[in-house]
């Protein structure tokens, strides 16, 4: 473990503990965007700041950015940082290991007098996560003049509550956060390198290359709420030929897209593809023939064509299902998150870093989405660092080894020091 990483290891243990007592839910944490709990993290973030004489902004849409002003303050930014909050009963890493690499960065270079010719900012965005209304990126979004009328019209998962009065609560606008416009001169960050937890297993499997450095992000076509309606029946008094089983019908779609995904796949293709939520209707017992299922679907893939491909093949399937069955699908409107690019110039600059530092890395794409999606696809050079964490994500065991999180601070440290610095120096 290297000098720097020592020095820091204190700080995030610190740092990582303090939010998650905050948040403490059951096994996990719970940090609703625009509620209390994200809001202690840019509280938190915020005084951290002011022990480092950084200055410090919020933007329209609540996204806090703090900066440490460089000797050339006519040079756009080099910009890091993540998202506070999480998912229901979640891990306490997802987004919060960035805003605190972010951070730690910031701290580094305050202690070790280190002052930089392009200022540096650390940006927490608000409300990355979808789980608690349907919309992911909410804080990016409109950032970037992206978030749309209607979506802060969803809402709350379990409360009669919509996005918009929530936003509102938080002491923001949501009119002006839909109006289309760009929050801030996105033309004024060189860079924004995202680090962030892997969701999946594949730097963990790994004995040595547990840093990651993202070749690109899956963009994703969601739909939040769908049903197929047949028609409740006596499960002992009525025939198959007679049925109108809406269970069934989504079990044939599934079974039939999974099959075809398989074959995707085997010819080349990049995709995911789930089925996240599947409930039958309250009256639903188990001597009655369903008569209605809603469902939610998540399709992925660094391809946005693929994805387009793959949704308008389900909908034939579905049609098609619902002529043999005799019931009816009922699809809501899909919500889109653009597949992103990396940043050559970026990603050349991490992978160089992580080289002068000596720290193995995998080069790989990201199947989940992030905020750095957004800013890559509004025009923001975008790279982002992933290190290992056990027991998946989006579930309150998971977990992240501290030795790999500072070896991702540090090539996120090495990048933004380095920065101007030619490769061949």
């Amino acid at each position: 473990m290297s000098e720097f990483q020592n020095k820091t290891r204190a700080f995030a243990e610190s740092f990582f503990e303090t939010v998650r007592r905050d948040s403490a839910d059951r096994a996990g944490v719970s940090r609703m965007g625009y509620g209390p709990h994200e809001q202690f993290v840019h509280d938190f973030a915020s005084s951290i700041a002011r022990e480092l004489g950084m200055q410090r902004e919020v933007d329209a849409a609540g996204n806090l950015w703090l900066t440490l002003p460089g000797t050339d303050r006519s040079l756009a930014a080099v910009v890091s940082g993540s998202h506070g909050d999480s998912v229901p009963e979640g891990g306490n890493y997802d987004g919060l290991a960035g805003v605190c690499a972010a951070l730690a960065v910031a701290k580094t270079l305050h202690d070790e007098g280190i002052r930089l010719k392009r200022d540096y900012r650390v940006l927490i965005f608000r409300m990355e996560e979808s789980s608690w209304f349907g919309r992911a990126y909410v804080g990016s979004l409109a950032l970037a003049g992206a978030l749309k009328p209607g979506e802060t019209a969803l809402r709350h998962r379990q409360e009669n509550i919509t996005l918009a009065e929530v936003i509102r609560e938080a002491g923001f606008d949501p009119e002006v956060m839909t109006s289309g416009r760009a929050l801030a001169d996105l033309s004024r960050i060189a860079a924004f390198i995202e680090l962030h937890i892997e969701q999946g297993p594949r730097l963990d499997a790994s004995s040595s290359e547990r840093v990651g450095i993202v070749t690109g992000i899956r963009g994703n076509l969601r739909h939040q709420s769908c049903r197929v309606l047949g028609e409740t029946a006596h499960s002992g008094a009525v025939d198959r030929e007679f049925r109108h089983d809406a269970v069934m019908a989504l079990g044939e779609l599934l079974a039939r897209m999974d099959r075809h995904w398989e074959s995707w796949l085997a010819a080349g293709e990049d995709l995911v593809f789930t089925c996240g939520v599947v409930n039958t209707a309250p009256t639903a017992a188990i001597a009655i023939i369903p008569g209605e299922v809603s469902f939610g679907l998540d399709m992925r893939s660094l391809s946005m064509q693929t994805i387009e491909r793959f949704h308008a093949l389900m909908l034939r399937e579905a049609q098609d299902i619902a002529r043999k069955r005799r019931v009816r699908f009922a699809f809501d409107d899909v919500l889109v998150c653009e597949a992103a690019s990396v940043d050559a110039g970026v990603r050349a600059k991490l992978e160089a870093a992580a080289r002068r530092c000596g720290i193995p890395f995998q080069a790989m794409p990201s199947g989940a989405g992030h905020d750095a999606a957004v800013l890559a696809n509004a025009g923001v050079p975008m790279g982002m660092i992933f290190v290992a964490n056990q027991n998946g994500s989006h579930n309150a065991r998971e977990a992240m080894r501290i030795e790999d999180f500072l070896a991702g601070y540090e090539v996120l440290l090495r990048t933004v020091c380095d920065f101007d610095k030619k490769e061949n120096q």
